[in-house]
């Protein structure tokens, strides 16, 4: 008879930093369709978000150490970004501030399972490579640098984005990259996003933007992965209810369950997959424990309203199933 054990493991003590987007997320969550041209009932709320910082705040609920990269007004907002942040255990001391657009905002509507989004990126778009190189000097410890896809999209930052991959990578850090959004891929174009990644070492995509990516609207997932795997050394495949797909250069490939949940809104559970798969593998698990912690993470994410943590935590540890 086939057993199965449970084995904690501890999650990585390397520091990460974390580029791109800052914003406030004004969240309204409703039921059934939006009345157009008059009134639709929704709970609406202003939380925190942006995908990196809330990458970087749900690292830190994971007990990783790290510091968010990026730019923030100097209004209001931005000192209620920056305060949630800091006490949900994120660095922002990488964080500049500027008088010379205000801190990003974001609409977010969110229905069942689907999120939509109407975005002013204010001062994400004043990230340059200084930044970067202001964090990577300052943070001697850092092991790893995730990038928000959010940073290659936008023309004004791009060069950051690309500057930071390279920079990392030419300081020993690894490296990682979450493609951001379908649509904003599309207008990009696929191949393109894929020449800016080209090298690193996890891809993180949903199915719709990994499809756009490699302009394939036909294969599985696995099939997906495995092509991407071959422009970054490994690629994490979202499927939402049905799990995530892993597969590295070498052709190896892991698969994970959804973790069941309650979803009250999607949003930021992406970015809530992406630490959780990222502090399991830089502590060395294989690709399924990561795969299921992020999952984890991912189901805390949908069963809350916002793209962060409820609350500072004590750290979830990610599990291994040892059969």
């Amino acid at each position: 008879m086939t057993r199965t054990r449970v084995v904690e493991t501890r999650p990585s003590r390397h520091r990460v930093l974390v580029v791109g987007d800052i914003v406030t997320d004004i969240l309204a969550v409703y039921s059934g369709s939006v009345a157009v041209g008059s009134d639709t009932a929704a709970d609406i709320s202003l939380t925190g978000g942006g995908s990196a910082a809330n990458t970087a705040a749900w690292l830190a609920t994971v007990g990783s150490p790290v510091d968010l990269v990026g730019v923030a007004g100097t209004d209001v907002a931005g000192d209620d970004r920056l305060t949630e942040l800091a006490e949900a255990g994120v660095g922002c001391t990488w964080v500049r501030r500027s008088a010379d657009s205000p801190t990003g905002s974001v609409i977010v509507l969110a229905h069942a399972a689907e999120r939509s989004m109407l975005c002013d990126r204010g001062a994400n778009l004043l990230l340059v490579s200084s930044d970067v190189d202001a964090a990577l000097t300052g943070a001697a410890d850092a092991a790893h640098l995730h990038l928000s896809g959010y940073t290659l999209l936008d023309d004004s930052s791009r060069a950051a984005g690309c500057y930071a991959l390279a920079a990392a990578a030419e300081r020993g850090l690894s490296t990682s990259v979450d493609a951001a959004s379908a649509a904003p891929l599309r207008r990009t174009g696929g191949p393109v996003f894929l020449d800016w990644v080209r090298g690193t070492d996890v891809l993180f995509a949903n199915l719709d933007e990994a499809r756009t990516l490699l302009e394939d609207d036909r294969s599985e997932p696995t099939l997906l992965a495995l092509a991407l795997a071959r422009v970054a050394r490994h690629a994490a495949v979202k499927l939402g209810p049905d799990g995530a797909v892993w597969a590295g250069e070498d052709g190896t490939v892991a698969v994970a369950p959804a973790v069941p949940a309650s979803v009250v809104d999607p949003t930021g559970a992406g970015d809530a997959f992406a630490a959780g798969v990222l502090v399991a593998w830089l502590a060395g698990e294989d690709a399924e424990t990561a795969l299921h912690s992020g999952a984890r993470l991912g189901a805390r994410a949908v069963s809350v309203v916002g793209g962060r943590p409820l609350r500072v935590e004590r750290p979830v540890r990610p599990v291994r199933q040892v059969r």
